[in-house]
C-alpha cells in the first residue's frame, strides 16, 4: 500500500545522538572446515575488481543497503563498480556501489578526509596497494597523505574510522555532486543540524531513473568549523540546495580518530535519522567490524568445503562471497522506499531488495538462492512481486526504484517459477501467475511482434534471435505455474509458446538466424558477426553463443538437427572453432573465449552441460574442468568478465560443487565434474546435503561412479528435493573417462520434448 512521506524527525532528536554504545554479535558460532581455515579467512575480496570483473572491495553485510567502498572516478567502462585495481588515486568514500555489472551507476553519498589546510574543494588522493586492506565487512588504506582511512558496515549503516598524523587539523568533505559519479546529479542539498550532525538529499540521472538517496550522518567529534559550497561558490548558513553541492567540515586537532556513521534512504530524511537514532550511544567501531564479520561467518560457513588446492578455496569462498551481496536492501526502518513509478511505497510485513540483474541472474544465482538463503527468498520475491504492484509489470533489470529495461527476455518468470514449484510464497502464487502474464502479454520490448508472428521479426526489433530464444524459455515456465495451478488452457497456449525456438533454427547452417516478418532468412549469415548494438540479431554474442539458449527442451533442439551425432559435432566445433569475431562494433562484453564458448558473458554459461544430454558426460567434464581452470584464478584479474550481481560467481559455486541448473526453473542440477573433496551445504536449521569426492585430483577429472545415499547413481542430474531433503553424494573420479555411465536415455537429464 502506497504511504506518504513520514514526518521528519526533529533537529533536536538528533542534537541528543552521539557516536556510541556496545552491540552484543548475535551471529551462530562458526564451524571450521577440515583444515581449521575458516571460510571467511578464504575470501579475497579484490577478486574482480581488475581486469573485466567490475566488482568492488569496500564494506558491505550479504545482500545490505550499504555498500561503503572507494571511488577511483569514472576513467573507463572498468570502472563500473566505481573503483579498479590498476588505479593509484580515490575521490572518495561512497555508500551505494554496483558488484560487477556491464553499466556503472550509484557513488552516491561521497566522503572524503582531508587537511584543513587544503582546498575546501575536492581532490584526490593517492594511494598505494601496499597500504590497502579489504576483508568482508572490512576496508582499509592509508593514502600517501598519511590519513589512514577504515570502513565497515551494518546492513543500513555505513561507519567510517579516519585517523589524522599527529598535530594535524582533520577535515571532512561530504560531497553530493563534485565527486566524479556514473549519473548527473540533478539536485542536492545539505543541512547542518547541529554541531555534529548533517543531513541532505542527492538527486540523480543515470541508468536508474529519477534516483533520491536522503542521507543523515553523525560524528564522532563537534565541527569547529563548516562551510558549504553550491559548484565553486562557497555559500553562508546551515542550508544549501544546488546541483553540486558540498559540506566543509573541520576538526579540533585530536589523538583519537574520527568515527562518522552514514544512514540512508530513498523515501526520506526521517528514515536515515531513524536509523542514526537507533545506532546512538557508545557503539565502537570495532564492535561494528565485529559485528560484520560475524554476519559474514554466517553467511559462509552455509557451505563448508575444501576443494582439492588450496588455491581453489580462496576462488570457491571469493565467489561465494560476490554471490551474496545483491540483491540489496532498499526499505529503510520505516518500511518506506521509492518504488518504480517514483512514489513512496511501504513494504507490509517483508524486507524490500532491490539490484535485480535478472538477465544475468535467473541462471544460477537465483536457483543457488533457493538452496542457501531460506531466510531471505520469500523477500526477494516478494520484493520482484512488489516491482508489479508499482509498476504493472516485473521487472526486467530493477535498480533503486527503476526499471531500467536492460537486455532482453522477462526473467523474474523464472525466478518466480523455480520458487513456487520448490514451495516458496504459497499465499503470493496466484498473484505471481496474473503478474507473469502481465508481462508475457506486453506490448513493448518486441512482445507484440513475438505473438503476431511466433517469433521476433528482425526487420521489426533489434536482438530478434535472443528475444525469440529467451520469450520461449519463459513461456515454458510459465506453462509449468498453469499446471501447478491447473488451468490447462493456458498451459496448452504457453507450452506452444515455448515452441516459438523451432521458427529461426536453420536446418542448413545449424544455426538460430534471424527471421524476417515475410519468412525469409537475414542475409548474408555470417555466425562470428558480434554488433553490439539494437540493430543487432544477438544481444552481447554471436549465432555461437545464442544458438543453444533452449534449456527447457533440449532434446527438441537436438531433433532439429536431425541426430545426437550432428549435434555432438556443432557442440564440440563451438569450443574448437577460432575465436575471431567480425563487425566493427563486437561487444566488449563476449570475454571468456574459448573457441566461440565465452564464459565471461551469460549466454554461454550452460553449453559445457550440453553433452549430458546426449549420453558424453564426460565431455561435459572435460570442458567444465577446462571452464573452471582456465577462466577462474586468485587476485583481482579472477574473473574472465563481468560478475554481474553473482552471476559468474554462483556457476564456479555450483560447478566446482559438481552440478549446475542448466534449466533454472525445473529443480534438476545437471552433473559436471566437482572440484571440491568435500562439501557440506547447510540447507536448513538442522539439514545438511553431504558431498564426498574420492581421487579428486588435477588429473582425475572425470567421474566413474556416482553414489546417492550410498546407492548407485545412473542417471547424470540430481534433483533439487534430493539436495533439501539431506541426502549426500559421492563422487568417484578418475583420469580416464568412463563411457559407460550415464549414457542411457532415460538416465539423460529431463526435457520438454520427450525421448
Amino acid at each position: 500500500m502506497k504511504n506518504r512521506f513520514l514526518s521528519l524527525y526533529s533537529s533536536v532528536i538528533l542534537t541528543a545522538l552521539a557516536v556510541g554504545c556496545t552491540v552484543e554479535n548475535n551471529s551462530e558460532p562458526v564451524k571450521s572446515n577440515s583444515n581449521n581455515v575458516e571460510p571467511i579467512e578464504r575470501v579475497n575480496v579484490f577478486t574482480g575488481t581488475g581486469g573485466h570483473g567490475h566488482t568492488y572491495p569496500g564494506a558491505t553485510t550479504p545482500f545490505g543497503m550499504i555498500q561503503l567502498s572507494p571511488d577511483n572516478g569514472t576513467e573507463g567502462w572498468d570502472w563500473c563498480s566505481g573503483y579498479h585495481y590498476s588505479d593509484s588515486t580515490i575521490a572518495g568514500f561512497s555508500h551505494l556501489h554496483l558488484s560487477g555489472t556491464g553499466i556503472g551507476d550509484l557513488c552516491d553519498i561521497s566522503v572524503m578526509p582531508r587537511y584543513a589546510s587544503d582546498s575546501i574543494f575536492p581532490q584526490k588522493a593517492n594511494f598505494s596497494h601496499d597500504n590497502e586492506t579489504a576483508k568482508p565487512g572490512y576496508y582499509s588504506v592509508t593514502f600517501n597523505n598519511g590519513i589512514k582511512a577504515e570502513m565497515t558496515a551494518t546492513d543500513r549503516l555505513g561507519i567510517h574510522r579516519y585517523t589524522f598524523p599527529e598535530n594535524s587539523t582533520p577535515a571532512i568533505n561530504f560531497d553530493l555532486g563534485f565527486a566524479i559519479n556514473w549519473d548527473k546529479t540533478t539536485g542536492s542539498e545539505i543541512e547542518i543540524l547541529n554541531d555534529s550532525t548533517i543531513v541532505g538529499l542527492r538527486k540523480s540521472e543515470g541508468w536508474a531513473k529519477n534516483q533520491q538517496v536522503y542521507f543523515a550522518a553523525v560524528f564522532s567529534q563537534p565541527f569547529s568549523n563548516t562551510a558549504l559550497a553550491d559548484s565553486s561558490i562557497i555559500k553562508a548558513g546551515r542550508t544549501i540546495k544546488g546541483k553540486k553541492v558540498l559540506a566543509y567540515l573541520q576538526f579540533e586537532p585530536s589523538n583519537s580518530p574520527l568515527i562518522l556513521k552514514v544512514a540512508i534512504s530513498s523515501a526520506s530524511r526521517a528514515g536515515a535519522l531513524k536509523q542514526i537514532q537507533l545506532d546512538s550511544g557508545g557503539i565502537s567501531f570495532d564492535n561494528y567490524l565485529q559485528k560484520a564479520r560475524g554476519f559474514w561467518s554466517k553467511e559462509l560457513n552455509k557451505i563448508n568445503a575444501t576443494l582439492y588446492a588450496d588455491s581453489l578455496n580462496e576462488i570457491f569462498y571469493s565467489a561465494l562471497y560476490h554471490s551474496t551481496i545483491a540483491p540489496n536492501l532498499y526499505s529503510d526502518l520505516n518500511d518506506e522506499y521509492k518504488g518504480a513509478n517514483h512514489e513512496i511505497w511501504k513494504a507490509e510485513g517483508f524486507n524490500r531488495y532491490t539490484v535485480f540483474s535478472l538477465w544475468d541472474t535467473f541462471r544460477a544465482v537465483h536457483p543457488l538462492f533457493t538452496i542457501t538463503q531460506k531466510e531471505k527468498l520469500d523477500d526477494f520475491l516478494m520484493s520482484i512481486l512488489s516491482f508489479y504492484d508499482e509498476y504493472g509489470l516485473l521487472p526486467v533489470w530493477a535498480l533503486e526504484g527503476s526499471e531500467t529495461n536492460t537486455m532482453t527476455g522477462y526473467h523474474a518468470i523464472p525466478v518466480l517459477t523455480d520458487a513456487i514449484l520448490k514451495g516458496h510464497i504459497p499465499e503470493h502464487k496466484e498473484k505471481a501467475f496474473e503478474a507473469m502474464l502481465a508481462s508475457a502479454n506486453q506490448n513493448i520490448r518486441g512482445t507484440d511482434f513475438y505473438r503476431e508472428f511466433g517469433y521476433v521479426p528482425a526487420d521489426k526489433d533489434g536482438w530478434s534471435v535472443t528475444k525469440t530464444l529467451e520469450y520461449a524459455y519463459d513461456d515454458w515456465c510459465i506453462a509449468q505455474v498453469a499446471r501447478y495451478l491447473g488451468n490447462e488452457e493456458i498451459y496448452n497456449e504457453f507450452m506452444q509458446r515455448a515452441t516459438s525456438y523451432r521458427e529461426l533454427f536453420d536446418e542448413e547452417t545449424l544455426f538460430m538466424r534471424g527471421k524476417n516478418s515475410d519468412g525469409s532468412w537475414v542475409s548474408p549469415f555470417d555466425p562470428f558477426y558480434s554488433e553490439h548494438g539494437f540493430e543487432g540479431i544477438y544481444i552481447e554474442g554471436t549465432a555461437w553463443q545464442h544458438s543453444w539458449f533452449v534449456p527447457h527442451d533440449v532434446q527438441g533442439l537436438i531433433n532439429l538437427f536431425g541426430s545426437n551425432e550432428k549435434f555432438e559435432k556443432h557442440l564440440d566445433s563451438t569450443f574448437n572453432v577460432t575465436s575471431e569475431m567480425t563487425g566493427e562494433n563486437v561487444s566488449v562484453d563476449i570475454s571468456g573465449l574459448i573457441g566461440q564458448y565465452a564464459h565471461g558473458n551469460e549466454p554461454s554459461h550452460h553449453i559445457a552441460y550440453l553433452y549430458n544430454y546426449i549420453g558424453k558426460p564426460w565431455k561435459t567434464q572435460e570442458r567444465v574442468r577446462e571452464i573452471m581452470k582456465k577462466m577462474y584464478s586468485t587476485g583481482p584479474d579472477g574473473l574472465a568478465g563481468n560478475d554481474d550481481c553473482g552471476q559468474m560467481s554462483a556457476w564456479y559455486i555450483f560447478s566446482a560443487l559438481g552440478f549446475y541448473p542448466v534449466n533454472p526453473a525445473d529443480g534438476n542440477y545437471i552433473i559436471g565434474s566437482p572440484l571440491v573433496n568435500n562439501a557440506t551445504i547447510k540447507t536448513a536449521k538442522n539439514t545438511r546435503f553431504n558431498i564426498y569426492v574420492s581421487n579428486n585430483s588435477a588429473e582425475n577429472i572425470y567421474v566413474e561412479k556416482v553414489f546417492l545415499n550410498g546407492k548407485p547413481l545412473d542417471r547424470s542430474y540430481i534433483t533439487h528435493d534430493e539436495i533439501m531433503e539431506g541426502s549426500s553424494i559421492e563422487f568417484v573420479m578418475s583420469n580416464k573417462p568412463n563411457k559407460n555411465w550415464a549414457t542411457e536415455k532415460e538416465n539423460f537429464p529431463p526435457s520438454m520434448t520427450k525421448r
